[in-house]
This record gives structure tokens, C-alpha cells and sequence, in this order.
């Protein structure tokens, strides 16, 4: 639509897309709004839109996940998150910085690394009071108590909460107490649980599965986009391949590449993909490099104590460290940090 079209001449093309059997989402952008059609079988006629007043342009798009595509939407998406303190952004050249804890394990715990993790310059609080885990009888998280945990560092710190949601049954409850709500690798392409998550009016942080393509990676996305979500941020977290000397393989070429395919904003959790901190730093400087809009790093007051993912997590003065490597790299791209 023209910068200039009026909320009648955006209604009556939606209207015009619903009488032609098809579905319009409207989406707003830095200085336009689009509107995409979804529910066509094949393609659809450009004429039937180019000449209603207030329309620019039609276009067709060749992307099956269209709602995050590029050609619908060519402007970044930016996240922005504001708490009683601050207000935290994320995409569109800001890069943020997610860091906690991988597990909410108790309040001092928790609150320390929240601690940390703000001194040294994060931008959001990570902690996940619900744990997937491949073992039964590992330990599971503190679930209701964690969340009230998170939501009192919150208040503390004033970081926004991003924390993973398991279960279609948990989204209401996760919702109330979390500002970002995480669907993990094991959930990616959980499809009632991604459609759960598209009509709650908060960001989702969605984690690419761990044998997941690009496209099915981004078709995930759009599940959630086309339930009205379109505060969606894509997270890249390594895959599952042949090589058993790292937890997972870090496939930093998908962040290029998928920056040019959708506006969704794509950080990196260095922790996950390689499960050895001595290796996290190195890739989070390399995610940087790479054109992520952020990471997402375990940051933990005493890693050889952690009840989950210790030998990943990053001593507060080690996540201090990266950060300072981080800025001033951030200053010589010229990405706002």
C-alpha cells in the first residue's frame, strides 16, 4: 500500500481478498503496510488488486513461507520490549544479547546471573524454569516457582525474560509471567503448539530444529506469523551431523542467507551448538561477524555446581570478557550494541 492509504483503502483490499475466497493479513511496516493473501491454491491475478485506490504495487510472491518473506515485508522486523526500567530492542541493525541462566535452578542462583548478566551489558534475561530434557530422570526445572523467580529478577534488573515453553497446556501460564516465550529445538515443528503461540501478543524466540532445513526452519516461522504473530525471532542453535567432537554443528552460513530470505530478525546461541565454553566465545564473535542480529549465551555464577548444561555456561567475568570483545567489534561494523 502507499504510505498515504487510509485504514478505508487498506480495509477495502482486504475485503476484495476475502471476496475472492482468500485470506488477508495486514502488515505493518517501517513505511508502508502490506497486505498478503494466503488460502490461494495457485496464483492469483495481480489485476485484481493494482488498481484499487491506495495500492502501490502487486506482487507475487515465490516463497512458500510468504507472511516472513522478504518480498512481502522488505524492511527488518525490530522486536521492542519495554519493562518498567528500560526498554530492550532486538533487530534492524541493534544486536541484543540474551544471557542467564540455561535452567532456573533456585532464587540465588538465578538472581545472580541475572545480576551478571546486566552488569556486563546484556539486553534481555534468559532462564528456562521448564527444561526439556533427553533423560526422565534428569532434572526438569522448577516450573511455576522458576517462573515467579524469573519475573522477581525481572523486577530487580529490569531485563525482559525470555524463557521456553513445552507445552500448548504451559502457554498461558509462560505468557504471564515471560516477555519472550522460547520454542526449543525438540518443539520446532510442533505444530500446535507454534499455532498456540501465534495468538499470544508477546515475541516468540523459535529455535531451529536440531535436523531441520532452512526451509523447514522458516516454514516453522511462518506457522506462527500466519496465526498473527509477527513478533517472531529465529534462532540458530546448530544441527545435528556426523561430527560427535561438539554437541551440535554450528551452521553460521544459514545467517546470511536467511537474513536475505525473511525480515524475521536471527541470533545465535553458541552455547547449545557447542556445549563447551571454550568454544562459546569464539562463536558468539563469529555470530557477530556473520550478520546475526544477537546472541544467546548460559551465563552461570558457578558452572560446576549447574543442576543442567554447566560445561557451556559462562562464569560472570568470562561473559564479561566476551562482551567487551563484543562491543568494540560492533563498533568497527557499525551494528549498535
Amino acid at each position: 500500500m502507499h504510505p498515504t492509504a487510509s485504514t478505508a483503502e487498506v480495509d477495502a483490499v482486504a475485503e476484495k481478498i476475502r471476496a475472492l475466497g482468500f485470506q488477508p493479513h495486514k502488515m505493518p511496516g517501517a513505511q508502508r503496510i502490506a497486505v498478503a493473501v494466503t488460502g490461494n491454491p495457485g496464483p492469483v491475478d495481480p489485476a485484481h488488486f493494482q488498481h484499487l485506490p491506495g495500492v502501490v504495487e502487486a506482487v507475487s510472491i515465490s516463497k512458500p513461507w510468504k507472511l516472513a518473506s522478504r518480498e512481502t515485508h522488505p524492511h527488518d522486523t525490530v522486536i521492542s520490549i519495554k519493562t518498567a526500567a528500560r526498554e530492550s530492542k532486538l533487530g534492524g541493525g541493534i544486536f541484543g544479547i540474551i544471557a542467564g541462566p540455561c535452567a532456573v535452578e533456585g532464587r540465588e542462583q538465578t538472581l545472580a546471573a541475572a545480576r551478571a548478566a546486566k552488569n556486563a551489558g546484556a539486553t534481555f534475561l534468559r532462564g528456562g524454569a521448564y527444561k526439556p530434557r533427553t533423560s526422565p530422570y534428569a532434572f526438569q526445572g522448577t516450573k511455576l516457582d522458576g517462573l515467579k523467580i524469573l519475573a522477581e529478577a525481572r523486577a530487580e534488573t529490569g531485563l525482559p525474560v525470555v524463557t521456553e515453553v513445552l507445552d500448548t497446556q504451559h502457554v498461558d501460564v509462560v505468557a504471564e509471567y515471560a516477555d519472550v516465550l522460547q520454542i526449543g529445538t525438540r518443539n520446532a515443528q510442533n505444530f500446535a503448539l507454534l499455532e498456540a503461540v501465534s495468538q499470544v501478543k508477546k515475541p516468540v524466540l523459535l529455535k531451529r530444529g536440531m535436523s531441520s532445513t532452512i526451509q523447514e526452519f522458516l516454514m516453522a516461522a511462518e506457522y506462527i506469523v500466519k496465526g498473527g504473530n509477527y513478533q517472531v525471532i529465529l534462532c540458530e542453535r546448530g544441527i545435528r551431523t556426523f561430527e560427535p567432537m561438539t554437541r551440535n554443528t554450528l551452521d553460521l552460513g544459514s545467517i546470511p542467507l536467511i537474513k536475505r530470505l525473511t525480515h524475521l530478525p536471527i541470533i545465535v546461541d553458541p552455547s547449545h551448538a557447542t556445549g563447551d565454553s571454550l568454544l562459546v566465545r569464539p562463536m558468539a564473535r563469529a555470530a557477530l561477524a556473520a550478520g546475526a542480529d544477537g546472541i544467546m549465551v548460559d551465563v552461570h555464577p558457578e558452572p560446576e555446581k549447574a543442576l543442567c548444561d554447566g560445561p557451556q555456561s559462562l562464569r560472570p567475568e568470562e561473559f564479561g570478557e566476551l562482551m567487551t570483545t563484543l562491543r568494540a567489534m560492533a563498533e568497527v561494523l557499525k551494528v549498535s550494541l
